[in-house]
């Protein structure tokens, strides 16, 4: 790549560098857009990977973040802490949980769902300690949640993974009754597969999956650190599909861009781990608690969850209105609320690529799909402004 900066260059020779950095030196970011040193405006369909729910710079979290630094940044669990214990107490009267178990990350909410089902299962019978989790899913990158991940490229390297882990065929509900026996203790299973290239879970599926747990009874974990707190149009994507799970994960967007997880636990879950089970020195941290607090606030807004769900109607009209024009280069388009997956095919990258010269920062995955994932605040204007560019950029292919 021509005319790296210096900051782009000492980050490659002193950070341990496991991604594939974009050339672009940010200055500071504000809303739905980054801007760079030199001044330069750049449209953020990243959102941080679906992180800053409400833009950049919100200024709500950044004031909750000030106030709560001011009185303390960090206790240990040996002490209450005000905006967590508010922060549990709004996830539980949102949703289907009875407790929150936090954590600092997504991969670690998977790690204690993953000790929540292996305890919950031996606590019944000494056998009932096997986990199935579905191919082409993304659950983390840590040994317990990279071996929950069903996908070779991202585990070969690092086998032996955790045992008596195995893996169903998304959508087929005649090869998930064939791995399910008396010995399975959790299911694990992401509603919309983000990493997978945004494929949806079908209903067929859902349905058998449901009788299946109540016949076998072992636990559903349902996945939403990309799909819930909004992101779908619905505080959780659950609430799509009618499906109350025994366990959720979260993450992402939680904090406000601070690092924090959950794992949400219904009614089987709520007791499971004892004092001593499990634990972690940071989470909960008193000022990703108090961020997400007013990530909450917002989602929870009279008519906001709605606003998303129009905001989605709008945007994949334009989509699907752009796909007629160009069916040679837009094979499909999935998704719910602002959660969409454009499959391009081979264009991906250079689509990618063409798009950050446009000022248009754009996301791949499953090596085809563009993966749109907007702050939710996103404004009609700023939809309008990704359509011209997005089709400014595909009229060059």
């Amino acid at each position: 790549m021509a005319n790296l900066s210096a900051l782009y260059l000492d980050d490659n020779k002193y950070i341990a560098n496991t991604y594939n950095r974009i050339n672009i030196d940010v200055d500071y970011g504000e809303g739905c857009y980054l801007v760079d040193t030199k001044g330069d405006k750049y449209l953020d369909m990243y959102s941080g990977i679906s992180v800053n729910l409400a833009g950049h710079s919100e200024k709500s979290i950044i004031n909750a973040i000030i106030e709560q630094s001011n009185k303390y940044i960090h206790l240990s669990n040996n002490f209450i802490s005000k905006s967590s214990v508010e922060l549990a107490k709004m996830l539980v009267n949102n949703t289907f949980a009875k407790k929150i178990f936090f954590t600092n990350s997504g991969t670690e909410a998977n790690e204690t769902a993953i000790k929540i089902a292996r305890k919950y299962g031996r606590n019944i019978c000494s056998e009932k300690t096997k986990i199935l989790s579905a191919y082409n899913s993304f659950h983390g990158r840590t040994m317990g949640s990279l071996s929950l991940t069903g996908q070779t490229k991202y585990q070969e390297s690092f086998k032996p993974l955790l045992d008596n882990i195995d893996y169903f065929e998304y959508n087929n509900a005649e090869d998930l009754e064939k791995k399910v026996s008396d010995n399975v203790c959790a299911i694990f299973i992401e509603l919309i597969q983000g990493e997978g290239g945004i494929v949806q879970v079908n209903k067929k599926f859902l349905e058998r999956l449901i009788i299946l747990s109540r016949k076998y009874n072992f636990l559903i974990v349902v996945d939403e650190i990309q799909t819930g707190l909004g992101r779908t149009g619905k505080f959780l994507a659950c609430e799509h599909f009618n499906i109350e799970p025994d366990i959720v994960t979260l993450a992402k967007g939680l904090g406000g861009g601070l690092p924090i997880g959950a794992t949400l636990l219904g009614d089987k879950c709520e007791e499971v781990l004892k004092k001593g089970d499990h634990g972690s020195t940071f989470a909960p941290n008193p000022v990703a608690s108090a961020a997400g607090v007013e990530v909450l606030k917002k989602i929870l807004e009279d008519g906001f969850l709605d606003s998303i769900n129009e905001k989605y109607n709008y945007f994949i009209d334009k989509l699907m209105d752009m796909q007629k024009m160009y069916p040679e280069i837009i094979n499909n388009i999935t998704g719910k609320g602002l959660m969409i997956g454009i499959d391009v095919g081979d264009f991906a990258q250079v689509i990618k690529d063409r798009a950050f010269e446009n000022k248009l920062l754009l996301n791949v995955t499953a090596n085809k799909v563009i993966r749109l994932l907007p702050a939710l605040n996103i404004s009609y204007e700023e939809l309008e402004s990704f359509i011209q560019k997005f089709m400014n950029v595909i009229k060059t292919i």
